[in-house]
C-alpha cells in the first residue's frame, strides 16, 4: 500500500546519502591512493599553500603577432610537460591559459625553469662565410699574423676580426660506435679571415641578392622592412643593398658613416632584414643579432645569419639536418670524464647527416668561403639551437655513425640540452612573463590562515544558528559538517583523477559558499515559521514549508552555480580555482539539502521537543498558532 500523498519516508533519502558517502570515501582510501592514512587523506595543494614555483609563458610570433592555434598550443604544453617531468619532479602541473599562455606549477619545489620554454629548434647548417660581429663602424687595420702558439685569443695588433677558440668552443665528434673521421674543434687563430678575404666572396659561393625582394616574404615583413628603410634613410639602404660581401671599410672609409644608421636598429628591426644585408653590413653586430625575437632564423629553407660567442658573425647555409632527424639525445660522460650530449639519428636523419658531413668535408662546389674554413681547410658545420650557435666545428671526415656535442658543459647544462632535443622542438615560441617562487614556510602560513578563516566562518554560522534556532541549529550544524566532509572527499578524489589543486583562492570560494548554505537554512526555517503562524501543526508545516522554500533554495543556488561557471570560463589563474571551489561547494550543498536537511526535519517534526518553543527554536510561532486555533473551537461546536 502506497503512503499517503505528501508523506515521505526520510530513511530512503538518508540511505542514499549514506551510500554516496561510502562510495566517495572508498575512492578516497583505495582509488589511486598509497602510503599512510595521512597520505591517503591529503588533498592536492597548490604552490601558494605548500610553496613551489610558478612560471607563466606567453606564446609569441615574430611575423604577424597572431595567437597560435589550439593544436600547436596543446602540443607545446605536452612537450613542456615532458621536459619538466624529465627533471624528476613529481606532480608538476602544466596547463594552458587563454589562447597564448602556458602556466607551469611545481608545488613543493623551487627550481629554475628558464629553459623549459625555449623552442629547442635544432638546425645543422654549413658555415658559408665568417665576418667580424663587433658591429664597429671604424676602419679595420690589416690582419695580424697569429701567434706561433696557436692561442685562441686575438693577436695584440687589434684586428677587428675575432678568432674562434680551438680549445674552449664546443665541438661535435663521432661516437666510438661508428663512423669515419670526425669533427675537429673550431679553427684556431690561423683561420682568422683577413679583411681582404672578407671583402670578396668566391665565385662559387655567390649568395642571392640581398634586396628585400630576393626572397618571397609575408606582407607584414615587407611592411616592417619599409619602416626600417625609412628609419635608416635611402642612402644607407641603397648602399647596404649593393653589398655583395662584408663591406671593406678600409677601401671606402666614407661607407662607415653611410652605414652607421644600421647600428641604431633594434633587434626586432634587424630580424626583418634580408640575411645578406644582416651579414654584409659591418655596423650590424652580434649584440643586435643575439637578441632577435625567437624563431627569427627558424626557416630551414633559407640562409641565415647568427653569431658564436658574441663576436664572430656567420652566414649559414640552408639547414640540411633538423632536430626532427635526431631520435634520441642523452647527457653522458665521455672518455675524458667531461659532460657531452650524445646524438642518435633516425634512419633518414643518419643519411642526411652523412650527406652533410660529406658535403662539408669535400667543400662541394667550393661553397664555403675562405673565411669560413677551419684550420685544416675544411668546411665547418654550425650546430644552431634556436637563434644561437652552440658550436661550429670543422668537419674532418664523413660521419656515418652517431655523434656528440661536446664543450664546456656541466651536468645541468648537458641534461637540459639533451632534454630539449629528446622531446622535440616546440611548435610555438615563448617568452617568460613571470616566475614566482613561494617558500614552503610562506605556503604553510597561507594554509593556516585559510583554514583559520574557514573555521572562524563556520563557527560564527553555528553560534548564530544555535542562538536563534536552538534545536534547529543542530540541523544546521550537522548539515555543515556533512557538506564539509563531502567537499573534502571530493577534493581528494578530484586531485587524483583530474589534477585539481586546492589553492588559497579555492579556500576563499568555500568560505563564500558558507553564506550560500546559511541562506538556504534561513529560507527554509522562516518559511516553516510562517506556516505554523498560519495555524498548521509543526508536523504538517514541515512538508508544506519545504515545498514552498524548495523553489527559492534551488533558484538561489542555481544563480550562484551559474556565476561560478561563467567566472570559471572567462577567468584565468587562481580565479579559476575560486570559481571551481565555489561551484563544487554549491552543488554538494544542494545534495545535503535534499538528502539530509529535509528528511531530518521530517523526523524532528515527529518528536515532542519540536513542539516546545524554547527547545525547537520556532520561538513565538507556536504560541501564535495556539492563539489562532482557540476561536476555532466554538465554531466547531456550533457546527
Amino acid at each position: 500500500m502506497a503512503p499517503p500523498q505528501g508523506q515521505m519516508r526520510p530513511g530512503r533519502q538518508l540511505a542514499v546519502l549514506g551510500f554516496i558517502f561510502v562510495v566517495l570515501y572508498l575512492l578516497v582510501f583505495f582509488s589511486g591512493a598509497s602510503g599512510s592514512l595521512k597520505d591517503r587523506l591529503e588533498p592536492r595543494l597548490g604552490l601558494d599553500l605548500i610553496g613551489g614555483t610558478r612560471v607563466t609563458l606567453e606564446a609569441t610570433n615574430s611575423v604577424d603577432g597572431k595567437p597560435p592555434t589550439a593544436e600547436n598550443l596543446e602540443e607545446a604544453r605536452q612537450i613542456i610537460e615532458s621536459r619538466v617531468n624529465a627533471f624528476g619532479v613529481a606532480e608538476a602541473e602544466v596547463v594552458t591559459e587563454g589562447n597564448r599562455n602556458i602556466v607551469i606549477s611545481l608545488p613543493g619545489e623551487n627550481r629554475d625553469l628558464t629553459d623549459v620554454g625555449s623552442a629547442a629548434e635544432l638546425r645543422f647548417r654549413k658555415v658559408i662565410k665568417a665576418a667580424d660581429g663587433s658591429g664597429a663602424a671604424t676602419v679595420p687595420p690589416p690582419a695580424a699574423t697569429p701567434a706561433p702558439s696557436g692561442s685562441a685569443s686575438p693577436a695584440p695588433s687589434g684586428s677587428a676580426t675575432p678568432t674562434p677558440s680551438g680549445s674552449a668552443a664546443p665541438k661535435v665528434t663521432t661516437s666510438p660506435s661508428g663512423g669515419q673521421g670526425g669533427m675537429a674543434p673550431a679553427p684556431s687563430a690561423s683561420a682568422t679571415p683577413t679583411p681582404s678575404a672578407s671583402a670578396s666572396a668566391s665565385p662559387s659561393a655567390a649568395a642571392p641578392s640581398p634586396s628585400a625582394s630576393a626572397e618571397p616574404v609575408p606582407a607584414s615583413i615587407e611592411e616592417q622592412r619599409k619602416a626600417v628603410e625609412q628609419k635608416v634613410g635611402a642612402p644607407a639602404w641603397q648602399a647596404a643593398s649593393k653589398l655583395q660581401a662584408p663591406a671593406d671599410l678600409s677601401a671606402d672609409p666614407s661607407l662607415a658613416d653611410t652605414l652607421k644608421p644600421f647600428g641604431t636598429l633594434s633587434p626586432q628591426e634587424v630580424a626583418v632584414l634580408p640575411a645578406q644585408m644582416q651579414f654584409n653590413v659591418p655596423t650590424i653586430g652580434c649584440a643586435q643579432l643575439d637578441k632577435r625575437p625567437p624563431a627569427s632564423i627558424s626557416d630551414p629553407k633559407q640562409q641565415v645569419v647568427s653569431c658564436e660567442d658574441g663576436a664572430s658573425k656567420y652566414l649559414l647555409d640552408q639547414a640540411k639536418v633538423l632536430g626532427t632527424d635526431v631520435s634520441d639525445a642523452d647527457a653522458v660522460l665521455d672518455q675524458t670524464n667531461a659532460w657531452v650530449v650524445s646524438l642518435d639519428f633516425t634512419g633518414d636523419g643518419q643519411g642526411k647527416w652523412t650527406a652533410l658531413t660529406r658535403e662539408a668535408f669535400t667543400n662541394e662546389g667550393q661553397a664555403c668561403d675562405a673565411t669560413a674554413l677551419g684550420q685544416d681547410g675544411k668546411c665547418r658545420v654550425a650546430v644552431v639551437l634556436d637563434n644561437e650557435i652552440v658550436s661550429s666545428p670543422e668537419i674532418q671526415g664523413v660521419l656515418t655513425g652517431n655523434s656528440q656535442i661536446t664543450g664546456n658543459f656541466n651536468q645541468k647544462d648537458a641534461s637540459a640540452l639533451a632534454s630539449q632535443l629528446r622531446y622535440g622542438a616546440l611548435p610555438v615560441t615563448f617568452e617568460q612573463q613571470e616566475q614566482q617562487n613561494v617558500t614552503a614556510t610562506l605556503g604553510a602560513s597561507h594554509l593556516r590562515a585559510g583554514l583559520l578563516a574557514a573555521g572562524i566562518g563556520m563557527l560564527l554560522v553555528i553560534i548564530y544558528a544555535f542562538f536563534y534556532y536552538r534545536l534547529l541549529g543542530s540541523v544546521i550544524f550537522l548539515s555543515l559538517i556533512l557538506s564539509a566532509l563531502l567537499v573534502f572527499g571530493a577534493l581528494v578524489v578530484l586531485g587524483r583523477q583530474i589534477g585539481f589543486t586546492l589553492t588559497l583562492a579555492g579556500i576563499a570560494g568555500m568560505i563564500v559558499s558558507l553564506g550560500v548554505a546559511a541562506d538556504s537554512f534561513v529560507i527554509y526555517f522562516e518559511r516553516l515559521k510562517d506556516e505554523i503562524r498560519e495555524g498548521r501543526s509543526p508536523r504538517s508545516a514541515v512538508p508544506r514549508a519545504w515545498m514552498r522554500a524548495r523553489r527559492t533554495i534551488i533558484s538561489a543556488n542555481a544563480i550562484t552555480l551559474l556565476s561560478a561557471v561563467v567566472l570559471y570560463v572567462v577567468s584565468v589563474g587562481t580565479v579559476k580555482g575560486f570559481a571551481f571551489a565555489l561551484g563544487l561547494a554549491t552543488v554538494l550543498d544542494l545534495v545535503v539539502v535534499f538528502l539530509f536537511r529535509h528528511p531530518i526535519m521530517t523526523m524532528f517534526a515527529r518528536t515532542r521537543a519540536f513542539l516546545s518553543p524554547r527547545v525547537s527554536g520556532l520561538g513565538r510561532a507556536l504560541p501564535a498558532r495556539n492563539q489562532q486555533t482557540q476561536p476555532r473551537n466554538p465554531r466547531a461546536k456550533e457546527a
